[in-house]
Parts: structure tokens; C-alpha cells; sequence
């Protein structure tokens, strides 16, 4: 066991971490949740729990993560880019001339950490339950990343009920394993509620030697498809018939009111208005009534989340550790627009009429234009790397001696927990030969109340040809003209945005500063160079 000391001082008081006070790390995940969904964060859902952690740690605004899930948790969980941790796109999305390249194996790579298996080696406890997405195969499951319990969800989504036994639909088609080994799930199966059950149990079993734990959360709410338990499905009846663009305008003005906006912000512009993006006005009185059901169930699954949330905090309490204890939740990427039926068809047991909506056997999204909602006041969604793709919503509650609240507007990355975690626990960062180095940085500064460690360290990421730089306040921005999982590689249309007055991604001032374009589009080269991204023969999408 590391008995490195690690000692911060923070606002007059020391603290320091040794072996048997080293505190115990619960990381949160939600599942496509948006940037605006929490109370705490401008919106109408009911998240008292979350809303309360909020107030009482730090609600952090400049959270980043990788447009798509996969990727984020290759991140979280290695501490590096994702394009060396092996998931340089989703394993789903894997295009011929990616497949065979290094980066791209479509699994958490034998090249990367695990920030379960160096905080299991360093003395913690290791559980984990929910969505895996890092790896299908036996070997590649959570009981050989480091993590001693676990009940894992392996695939990238499921029917948040018990899959149907036969003939299953593709989204039912799935495989979920306890410690290593393939179960099935009970009858009253509901993903949200069962993964809370497990992950206290691990707890409670593992509660008993004194030492630290580290638990991992990875809920697979809200993601498609809308499924909530029946005391929930009822509660948000009627709050939604006003429309998108009025819920949106809600949620931006509260963020004003909150003070997480100044009251001159810009939001992003909605989407032009199609077949597949009609105004409210637009729409029958018939499709108003479904479309308003869609958010009302998506309500209910957030809601639902933050209950269960407040069951795992209650937990802590009653045990006595939660003053002992980091609580990080944060969602995996933006909130999702894409229209999954295009991939994951109706089956034998799909019911989506109107009132089986929200139900087993129930396969609805909830569209681009609620998906607007949920990531306002950005531009554009999970897919992209616009600010509505890369922008989640963040909250950190400290161990007592480091105890800090308020508003933090430092920027921050997912990659950065893992030696986060470290520095918290007095582990040493890790130098193998031959591993992928952990590159993010730890963020314990920045919540002592210090600069983010990323105010004179530049971000980028690329994911399905869309691609980001940020510099300080400069953010350059490459989307391809079509925006989604495989749409064929086109030329990337590049834009420069100042992040600092124009978050919302506005006012393109790429024509007024060719120069600073044409030096951070270099810097993208580098970074892309750097980590393998691996781009069409044609090199279509990187110019």
C-alpha cells in the first residue's frame, strides 16, 4: 500500500491523505443526460438530490467529456485520449479503413491504465455496476480492469427492463455480467433501481476491513430508449405541452437567474427548420400529444436518477463516510438527438403506441428538437464536438478537509479524474514502459480554489471526423457538413469562436483572424499526429 503523503492547503486549513485516512471515491456517470435536464443547472425536472449536492459542493459549468460514451469512458477510465486507449471511435461505428489501426480496437486497449486496477493496487476496495461499453469479450470485462465486484451492462445500451427471452429485438439483444461471469437479470428488473440495489451491497460488503473504496456508477439513464418505472411515468403529465422552444427559453432564463449565465448571453440558434426538425407550431395536435409524452418520460427517468442518487448519499450518511468521501457526477457526453430506430429496429415485442409510451416493450427517443432542450443554451448535441456534444453538466462534493461550494468555472475534462483520484489518494502517477501515459491533469488544484489546470494547456479531441482545439478562451471548431455516426467523410468546415463571450458558438470569427486559424489548425494537426487519429485514404475530413 502507497503511503505517499499528499498535503493541500486549503482556505487555512491542511489536509492531508495517508493510508488510513485516505478518503473513499464515488464517481457518478449519467447516460446522455443534457447540460440544462438538473434544477441545479436551469431546468424543470425534479432533482432535489442533486440540486442539494450542488449547493452544498461545487457545481462545475466548464465540464468537457467526448461527444459519444464509449470514448468518454476510455477517458475517465485510462486517464488519456481515447484515440490511444483503444476507443479512437465506437466499436460501433468502426469504418473500414479504421478497422486493424492502433487506437481503434473497440475496447479499453492492454496499452492503457485502469484507474481501478492502480486504485485497487494502491489499497481501495473496487466495485462497479452499469453500463461497461469498454469491451464485449471475457477478457475485456470490469473483473479483469481492476475492479473486484461488478455487475455490468456490456454492450452501449439496453431496454432498461428485463430483456425479452425470446426473439429479442436488437436493443433487448444483450449480456450483462457479475464478476466476470454471465447472468441474467430478475423479472422487476428497472436498470436504474437494481444497479443503486448492487452497488450498495458491494458496499455493505466490502465495509467491514477500514479501507477506502472506490465505486463507480455508471447508470445507464437517461439514454434511449425512454423506459421509467410506472410511479414515475405520471408526474410530468401536461408540464411539456408548451412546446420545445418555450421549455428551452425556460431553462435559459433560470440559468440566468442562477447566475450560471450573465444576463447578455447568446444562445446558440435552434436548428433550421425540415422534415425532420418541424417547429411545434408545425406539428398536428395528435404528434403535439407524443412528442410532449417523449419529454414527459425523459423527465421521469431524470427524475427517477436523482432518487436513486439520493439512495447511494443516504448510504454514506447512515455508514458515517460521506464526509469522508468525493462524489463526482457528471453525464457521459451531451445530450443525444440521433434517431436510433434507424439503427436499432422494432422487434417482436415492441409496443410504441401511445399508451404503452414510457413501458416494457416501449423503443422511443426523444428527438433533435428535445434534445435542444436539454443541451441548451449550446449548439448542437452528442455526436458533434459543438458545445452541446462536449458540454455536460459536473457537480463535486469534497471530503470534509477540503470541503469548498460555490460556482466553479475552471475548465475541466473527463481524462482528468483519473489522476484526480491519484492525487486524492496519494498514489503515485504511474510511468510503465510501454503503457499509454495518463495526460490529464489532476483537478484537486482547481477545487482548492485555484486556476484549472487547462488555463494554459490546450484541449483538442476528434470523434466521426468532428474535431476540437481550444486554446484559453479560443475554440476552434471543424464539424463536417452532415452531423451523426456514419455519415460518409466530408471535408471539415472549420470556425473560431472566443468561448469566454460566445459559449453559445454564435459569431464565427474565423474570417477576422486567418492567421490564429491557420496556427491552431496546425496545433489539431499535431494533436491528431500525436494520439493516431486515422483518417480516410482520401485524408477527406482533415483538411
Amino acid at each position: 500500500m502507497c503511503s505517499l503523503l499528499l498535503g493541500l492547503f486549503v482556505q487555512g486549513t491542511a489536509w492531508a491523505a495517508t493510508p488510513s485516512t485516505r478518503p473513499n471515491i464515488l464517481l457518478i456517470l449519467a447516460d446522455d443526460l443534457g447540460y440544462s435536464d438538473l434544477g441545479s443547472f436551469g431546468g424543470e425536472i425534479n432533482t432535489p438530490t442533486l440540486d442539494q449536492l450542488a449547493a452544498e459542493g461545487l457545481q462545475m459549468t466548464g465540464m468537457y467529456a467526448s461527444p459519444t460514451c464509449s470514448p468518454s469512458r476510455s477517458m475517465m477510465m485510462s486517464g488519456t485520449d481515447n484515440h490511444l486507449a483503444g476507443l479512437g471511435t465506437m466499436a460501433e461505428a468502426l469504418q473500414p479503413f479504421q478497422k486493424g489501426m492502433p487506437g481503434y480496437e473497440g475496447y479499453l486497449n492492454q496499452n492503457s491504465y485502469s484507474i481501478a486496477q492502480l486504485l485497487k493496487a494502491g489499497g481501495y476496495h473496487t466495485s462497479m455496476v452499469g453500463k461497461w461499453h469498454l469491451g464485449l469479450e471475457p477478457d475485456q470485462a470490469p473483473s479483469q480492469r481492476g475492479f473486484e465486484n461488478s455487475f455490468a451492462l456490456m454492450e452501449g445500451g439496453a431496454t432498461h427492463f428485463k430483456p425479452a427471452n425470446q426473439n429479442p429485438s436488437k436493443i433487448e439483444d444483450v449480456h450483462y455480467r457479475e464478476n466476470g461471469q454471465i447472468v441474467q437479470v430478475p423479472d422487476d428488473f428497472y436498470s436504474t433501481d437494481f444497479y443503486t440495489d448492487k452497488l450498495i451491497s458491494y458496499l455493505k460488503n466490502t465495509s467491514k476491513d477500514g479501507k477506502p473504496f472506490f465505486a463507480y456508477a455508471a447508470f445507464t439513464a437517461p439514454h434511449w430508449p425512454l423506459q421509467a418505472p410506472d410511479a414515475y411515468l405520471d408526474k410530468y403529465r401536461g408540464r411539456y405541452d408548451q412546446g420545445h422552444d418555450s421549455v428551452r427559453i425556460a431553462r435559459i432564463e433560470r440559468m440566468k437567474t442562477l447566475g450560471l449565465l450573465p444576463e447578455d448571453f447568446n444562445p446558440a440558434q435552434p436548428l433550421p427548420t425540415t422534415a425532420q426538425t418541424p417547429n411545434w407550431d408545425q406539428l398536428s395536435p395528435e404528434q403535439k400529444r407524443i412528442e410532449a409524452r417523449k419529454m414527459e418520460i425523459y423527465a421521469a427517468m431524470v427524475d427517477n436518477l436523482d432518487h436513486n442518487v439520493g439512495r447511494l448519499i443516504d448510504y454514506l450518511r447512515e455508514s458515517g463516510q460521506y464526509d469522508n468521501t468525493l462524489i463526482v457526477f457528471m453525464s457521459d457526453n451531451g445530450a443525444a438527438g440521433e434517431n436510433h430506430a434507424l439503427f436499432y429496429p422494432a422487434g417482436e415485442h415492441t409496443d410504441n403506441s401511445y399508451g404503452n409510451l414510457g413501458r416494457r416493450g416501449s423503443q422511443i427517443d426523444y428527438g433533435m428538437r428535445w434534445a435542444e432542450v436539454s443541451a441548451a443554451p449550446f449548439h448542437l448535441f452528442k455526436g458533434s464536438t459543438a458545445e452541446g456534444g462536449i458540454s455536460v453538466p459536473a457537480i463535486v462534493h469534497l471530503p470534509k478537509g477540503l470541503l469548498r461550494q460555490g460556482v466553479e468555472r475552471g475548465v475541466a475534462r473527463i481524462d482528468d479524474l483519473a489522476p484526480t483520484f491519484l492525487e486524492l489518494a496519494g498514489i503515485p502517477t504511474p510511468n510503465e514502459l510501454g503503457k499509454n501515459p495518463i495526460t490529464g491533469q489532476s483537478l484537486l488544484p482547481m477545487l482548492s480554489g485555484k486556476a484549472s489546470p487547462h488555463a494554459d494547456s490546450p484541449l483538442a479531441g476528434e470523434l466521426f471526423g468532428n474535431a476540437y482545439y481550444r486554446e484559453g478562451s479560443l475554440k476552434l471548431l471543424g464539424l463536417r457538413p452532415q452531423v451523426g455516426f456514419n455519415a460518409p467523410p466530408q471535408p471539415l468546415k472549420w470556425q473560431l469562436f472566443d468561448i469566454a463571450s460566445d459559449r453559445g458558438e454564435t459569431r464565427d470569427i474565423a474570417p477576422e483572424q486567418p492567421e490564429t486559424v491557420q496556427r491552431l489548425k496546425d496545433a489539431w494537426q499535431n494533436y491528431a499526429k500525436r494520439v493516431g487519429v486515422v483518417f480516410p485514404p482520401t485524408g477527406q475530413g482533415s483538411k
